[in-house]
């Protein structure tokens, strides 16, 4: 066991065992040998520390890992802050009719659908009594022919009607309320 100091001065030079380093600092003896491997503490002799030395780092230690969280709570803010702008950005985009959600552009296209639908299962109701009255198959496939020519250039004259899509979108928002509103304040 140590020898007690008696009336000993603690100065910049002085030295410690591991056992009294843990009582300076009120960690265990294991902790203080966990700490010299990590390369916090350095002995200066084999088992000796120095106290100054060692304090100063112990306090730089514990002072990165209680500003850690702090850190992790700003780099969380941050990425919440970024995400948020993110979505800003997308929605003012989608309201200038830049971007479309896929939900949308969905809906759009089952709609086209739909109307081709209609059309080509009218066709031939439309064509049946053309048909009936002609005598040769050649004519009847002219007749056929030209009405599908006429459902083709239809669904190739298909145009995107950004008006249609923002109708979708304020719908979707419930913004059509707060568009007429806005209508009638200016």
């Amino acid at each position: 066991m140590e020898k007690q100091r008696n009336n000993a001065q603690i100065t910049l030079d002085t030295v410690v065992c591991a056992k009294e380093l843990a009582i300076v600092l009120g960690l265990t003896t294991r902790r203080i040998q966990q700490l010299v491997q990590d390369g916090i503490f350095e002995p200066v002799q084999k088992g000796k520390y120095s106290l100054t030395k060692s304090i100063e780092r112990y306090i730089g230690l514990i002072t990165k890992e209680a500003t850690e969280p702090d850190r992790q709570r700003e780099t969380a803010e941050i990425e919440i802050k970024k995400a948020k702008a993110i979505v800003a950005v997308m929605e003012a985009q989608e309201l200038q009719g830049k971007m479309h959600r896929s939900e949308d552009v969905a809906a759009m296209t089952e709609d086209l659908i739909y109307t081709m639908r209609g059309v080509l299962m009218a066709l031939p109701g439309r064509l049946a009594v053309d048909v009936t009255d002609v005598s040769l198959t050649s004519e009847a496939a002219n007749i056929i022919r030209k009405e599908v020519y006429k459902v083709m250039g239809e669904l190739a004259n298909y145009k995107y009607d950004p008006k249609k899509y923002e109708e979708r979108v304020r719908e979707r928002q419930n913004w059509g309320m707060m568009n007429g509103r806005e209508g009638d304040d200016e």
